[in-house]
């Protein structure tokens, strides 16, 4: 008969496994995301996300084997805006989960099921260089050779959160993502770098009534993008993050991240307007404790207005 392995009173297993569960669920690979697009275009989208991952304990815990599959359904939604001449965007992103946890709690099997929202994110950008704002003519006769941009993502806490559990599908506090990034186009290849970090506020309602603070996790990530025709696209990626010490009531715990993930993506247009998106990602930890994952991804978009 399985247990609850989540009711574990241990608060170092409760620490180390939100931590897994929120943070990697942010860190992403995500090419073309400072791309030069006409001003007043809008795409609407719906994705699918399967994720299953390792999830490494300490071995006091205790927490043995433990591994998690996830479904995860988006929606997302882009609107191109001009930002004072410059090429803006902002990105609206819902995700919803199912997933399963489960694992070997001193000896013995046990898991725990969760489902529910996640929490949504907000992100505002503006290409500072090279990616002027167009309408749908302009753009298409403008040829770009190199783009800076600078964005802010914000993390918004309305997803599925109850302090009494370990696994929450929420994280009950903001969080924001600065990010720079560059981008360089010669002929069908383009390379892009993003440099961003996660800033967290405190969640004063974590695990049995304590507060819990968390230091930035900085991250850097880089794509190679071959673009065969317009909408036809791949990418091969990397990206590292490391940080994120947790304090938890003023005791500080040794759960620093340390991860690398490599992906690949791939665009195919259905026709002028609709496409579809492939990604698989994998992503593993450097340290003794920490979650080794795979994910697919699924998404199909649709873009109108810009002209």
């Amino acid at each position: 008969m399985t247990r609850n392995i989540f009711g574990y009173k241990k608060l170092a297993a409760a620490i180390t496994l939100l931590l897994l569960a929120q943070v990697a669920a942010g860190q992403s690979l995500e090419p073309r995301r400072w791309s030069h697009l006409p001003v007043g275009a809008n795409f609407a989208g719906v994705g699918y996300i399967y994720s299953e991952a390792d999830i490494l304990f300490d071995p006091a815990l205790q927490l043995e084997d433990v591994s998690s599959e996830v479904h995860t359904a988006l929606l997302s939604y882009v609107r191109v805006l001009d930002v004072w001449g410059k090429s803006g965007r902002i990105d609206i992103v819902v995700p919803y989960s199912v997933g399963r946890w489960e694992g070997l709690l001193e000896g013995e099997p046990a898991s725990t099921r969760r489902s529910g929202f996640n929490d949504p994110r907000v992100r505002f950008a503006v290409n500072l260089i090279g990616s002027p704002a167009q309408n749908m003519a302009e753009f298409r006769q403008y040829k770009v050779n190199t783009i800076v941009g600078a964005a802010l993502e914000v993390t918004v806490p309305l997803g599925e959160y109850d302090q009494d559990k370990l696994i929450n599908l929420g994280s009950n506090r903001w969080i924001f993502r600065p990010q720079l990034g560059v981008v360089h186009n010669w002929g069908k290849w383009a390379a892009e770098l993003t440099t961003s970090a996660w800033i967290y506020t405190d969640n004063d309602d974590f695990f049995s009534g304590t507060t819990r603070e968390q230091d930035p996790l900085y991250a850097v990530q880089g794509h190679l993008i071959y673009t065969f025709r317009p909408g036809l696209w791949t990418s091969l990626s990397a990206a590292y993050g490391g940080g994120a010490r947790s304090t938890i009531d003023n005791v500080e715990k040794n759960d620093e991240i340390g991860k690398y993930i490599v992906a690949l993506s791939m665009g195919i247009p259905i026709n002028p307007r609709h496409g579809i998106k492939v990604v698989y990602l994998h992503s593993e930890t450097t340290e003794d404790t920490g979650d080794d994952y795979d994910r697919l991804l699924l998404a199909y978009s649709m873009m109108w207005g810009g002209r």
